[in-house]
């Protein structure tokens, strides 16, 4: 498999003469901030929790169960271990997670596609991991592997989209066992932007990486970081196996994790504020420490996905105040550790991609945004608490992630933003429509939605008084049918395959 794909890499010539051919899509680059962070914290404050942090490390320990490598690890580099439990002197964490990266580059098989994750940067994904999906014409549903497929076309059709993200929607018609394996494979043929891997199982992570060598080429994987994956911590202070298991692989390969506390405030987390920041604060420190331990330098991002619970029905909520406040509040704490940071996305409780959908998305966005994030998954396509992938709400929200790109430039200062050759020309009592300013500009001075309905009234109505959510089906159907895959080499294409058909022969399926 391997020299399949030296071989490949040796040609190209196809794949250029496609690309010559193809028509081209254009992906904004990630998000540069030219804008302030929104911090809600004190000095004081920050103080306190750091503090109370590394005193659950100490006092109370983390548990790192049926992993008896990572006890060691942990042993090794001086921390308390008793049977799963691992306490954590005060100092050690911090030392350790000293050698992890403060940015780095996830290369995409297209490199204009590159992302850069850390400093002033935001990287926006899409949803990750929902069972159903939801379309206006059939309803809510188990998701598919077509349906996956469709979603990836999606993103890779959505200008403000830079990264295709992971599993999308969790595809129930292809067995437990192999389904990472589809997946991946549409992830890397159908879009040519950045992906995830798989987490599910430490042999899927291997899976993935080897996959990546097939595509990029072994000696490049061991060299670069070609993949972002989700390690969720199970929230309180339990970092199972599974989850271990497949950072152990992608950190030995140099391949970028984000450690992430999950966490709805209430149920796995204290309710007041300052409590979930330094539970979220402590876990995070011990989760990213452990990615040193089994390699200093692998990169790693400090996530925190964080909602707060509905005291009588017990549902998860979002685009609360709560929620901005930790999630301001653990960018602050990123940045004090000069660390990468991961969190908000297009959250919603809603079960439809309509007005309690767009209030709570709106206000998970904007916080993403001035909160420091640097890599947002998530970013279009949530409902139903993260149950459900919308077609809908996927272009929906990803035509309003434009507006991130637009808030996030600031305030031009330059000659020609100061227009004051304009003010002249115009006067008192004049208008700007015709002056040769507006007419050098109006093409890039204001936020487009390629989506959203401004006609009058009347026109509106005669063209049948669409909704967002008819015109956003709409827009799906046009996407897809415009869609055209990127070029790949026919080499790299067959070995692919090849390498999807030998594992999935190995082993027999299993839906458990």
């Amino acid at each position: 498999m391997a020299e399949a794909a030296r071989r490949a890499r040796g040609g190209g010539g196809a794949a250029r003469r496609a690309a010559r051919t193809a028509i081209s899509f254009e992906t904004a680059k990630y998000i540069e901030r030219n804008i302030p962070n929104f911090e809600v914290l004190s000095e004081e404050a920050l103080e306190i929790i750091e503090t109370n942090a590394e005193t659950i490390l100490e006092e109370i320990g983390v548990n790192f169960p049926e992993n008896p490598r990572a006890l060691d690890r942990w042993r090794n580099a001086g921390a308390d271990v008793q049977g799963e439990r691992v306490r954590i002197p005060k100092g050690l964490a911090r030392e350790l997670i000293k050698t992890a990266p403060a940015s780095y580059t996830q290369h995409a098989r297209n490199p204009e596609r590159n992302v850069v994750v850390g400093g002033k940067n935001l990287v926006l994904a899409p949803v990750y991991g929902p069972p159903f999906v939801r379309d206006a014409a059939s309803g809510r549903r188990y998701a598919t592997m077509e349906d996956f497929r469709k979603f990836v076309k999606l993103g890779y059709m959505s200008k403000w989209l830079h990264h295709s993200g992971g599993t999308v929607c969790e595809p129930t018609d292809v067995p437990v066992n192999k389904r990472h394996l589809d997946m991946l494979h549409a992830h890397m043929t159908l879009s040519d932007k950045p992906f995830m891997g798989s987490v599910t199982e430490p042999s899927r992570a291997q899976d993935s990486v080897d996959m990546c060598g097939v595509l990029f080429g072994e000696k490049f994987v061991q060299e670069n970081t070609v993949m972002t994956s989700l390690i969720n911590i199970n929230s309180p202070m339990t970092f199972d196996d599974v989850m271990m298991g497949a950072l152990e692989v992608y950190a030995e390969n140099n391949q970028a994790c984000i450690i992430s506390p999950f966490i709805v405030g209430g149920a796995m987390a204290p309710v007041s504020v300052a409590g979930t920041l330094t539970q979220v604060l402590a876990e995070a420190l011990a989760g990213i420490a452990y990615s040193q331990l089994i390699k200093p330098g692998a990169p790693v991002i400090m996530g925190a996905f964080v909602t707060s619970i509905d005291m009588n029905s017990g549902a998860p909520t979002f685009g609360t105040p709560e929620a901005a406040h930790i999630t301001y509040g653990a960018g602050q704490l990123a940045r004090r550790l000069n660390l990468p940071y991961r969190s908000a996305g297009s959250f919603c409780g809603s079960k439809l991609p309509d007005a309690q959908a767009a209030y709570e998305t709106s206000n998970s966005l904007n916080m993403g945004l001035l909160s420091g994030v640097n890599f947002m998954l998530h970013a279009c396509g949530w409902l139903e608490g993260g149950l459900v992938s919308s077609f809908e709400k996927f272009v929906m929200d990803a035509d309003q992630l434009g507006t991130l790109h637009h808030l996030a430039r600031g305030v031009e200062i330059d000659e020609n933003a100061q227009a004051m050759d304009a003010i002249r020309e115009v006067g008192p009592g004049g208008h700007y429509l015709g002056c040769a300013h507006t007419q050098a500009n109006f093409k890039s001075a204001f936020w487009k939605s390629d989506l959203l309905d401004y006609k009058p009234f009347e026109t509106w109505e005669d063209e049948g008084a669409r909704d967002t959510q008819t015109l956003a089906s709409l827009r799906v159907a046009k996407m897809l049918g415009d869609y055209q895959q990127p070029p790949m080499d026919p080499a790299i294409s067959e070995a692919l395959d090849a390498f999807v058909a030998t594992r999935k022969e190995a082993e027999p399926d299993s839906f458990m």
